[in-house]
C-alpha cells in the first residue's frame, strides 16, 4: 500500500477520499524531514514540533482543498515555512523593511526545497566563519550577542566609526559571496534571532 501512496496522484486523492492510511502514510514520510526542516528555521524543539503538528492538522482538515497536480512534498514544505513565518511576526513586530525581506524569501522557498536552503544557511554560515577576524567578531557582537555599535566600541576599545566600518564591510563581503539572489536570506538571518543559532 505505501507504494501506492508513493503515487503523489494517488495519495492526495486518497487524502481527498479521508483515507486515514493515507494520512499515516504523510506522516511517517515527512514528519521527522519537516521537523528537522522547521528546526533550522526556528532552532526551537518544541516549536518546530508544533509547527509540523499544526501543518498536518490543516492539511488534513483541508484535504478536500488538495489539487491532485500539486507536489504533496512541495507543499508541506512550504506550509511548514508559512507557519514559521507567522511564528516569526507574533515574536517580533515586523517593519516594513523586514516585511520586504520575508516576502522576498517567500517567493524562493516555492522554488526551492529543504536541501538547497539548508545549504544557504550553511554558506551564510560559512562565509561568516570566514570574514576577517576583527570584521568578524565585531560582526557577530552585533548580530549575535545583540550589542550595540556603541557598547560594542567600549567593549574592543576602538571608535565608534571602526565598528561602524566593520560591520559594513561585512555586510559588503556576505553580500557578495552569497549573491544578489541569495542577499535577502542573508538579510533575514541578521535582522533575526536566526543567526544566535548560526
Amino acid at each position: 500500500m505505501s507504494k501506492t501512496f508513493s503515487n503523489n496522484y494517488i495519495l492526495i486523492g486518497s487524502l481527498r477520499d479521508g483515507n486515514d492510511d493515507a494520512f499515516k502514510f504523510l506522516i511517517n514520510t515527512y514528519n521527522h524531514k519537516l521537523n528537522v526542516y522547521a528546526f533550522n528555521l526556528i532552532h526551537d524543539k518544541d516549536l518546530a514540533e508544533d509547527i509540523v503538528q499544526n501543518v498536518f492538522l490543516k492539511i488534513w482538515k483541508k484535504r478536500n482543498n488538495l489539487k491532485t497536480e500539486v507536489s504533496i512534498k512541495n507543499l508541506l514544505y512550504k506550509s511548514v515555512y508559512n507557519e514559521f513565518i507567522d511564528q516569526y511576526r507574533k515574536n517580533k513586530k515586523t517593519v516594513s523593511l523586514e516585511k520586504k525581506y520575508l516576502e522576498a524569501l517567500s517567493s524562493v522557498i516555492e522554488q526551492e526545497n529543504e536541501q538547497s536552503l539548508e545549504h544557504l544557511f550553511k554558506m551564510v554560515k560559512k562565509e561568516i566563519e570566514n570574514l576577517p577576524p576583527k570584521c568578524k567578531q565585531t560582526f557577530l557582537l552585533s548580530k549575535k550577542e545583540g550589542l550595540t555599535n556603541m557598547e560594542i566600541a567600549d567593549y574592543l576599545n576602538v571608535s565608534l566609526k571602526s565598528v561602524e566600518k566593520h560591520i559594513t564591510k561585512a555586510f559588503a563581503i556576505l553580500r557578495e559571496k552569497v549573491g544578489e539572489t541569495n542577499a535577502h536570506i542573508l538579510f533575514l538571518l541578521v535582522d533575526s534571532k536566526l543567526i544566535k543559532n548560526l
